[in-house]
């Protein structure tokens, strides 16, 4: 009995460590992932004004 417990002791704590590193990961890979979509939307900013800026420029 007491074996038993131990046991189910055991596995709780194995499961909630693993719960714990996936969120971790998970929680990681989405902060990456904002990263990247802020970049990503900075750059296409920065394409667009160079373009309007080469339009008005042409547009002279």
């Amino acid at each position: 009995m007491i074996m038993d417990m131990m046991m189910l002791v055991l596995m709780v704590m194995m499961m909630v460590v693993l719960v714990k590193i996936t969120t971790m990961m998970i929680i990681g890979v989405l902060i990456i992932d904002v990263m990247m979509m802020m970049m990503m939307m900075m750059m296409m900013m920065m394409m667009m004004m160079m373009m309007m800026m080469m339009m008005m420029m042409m547009m002279r």
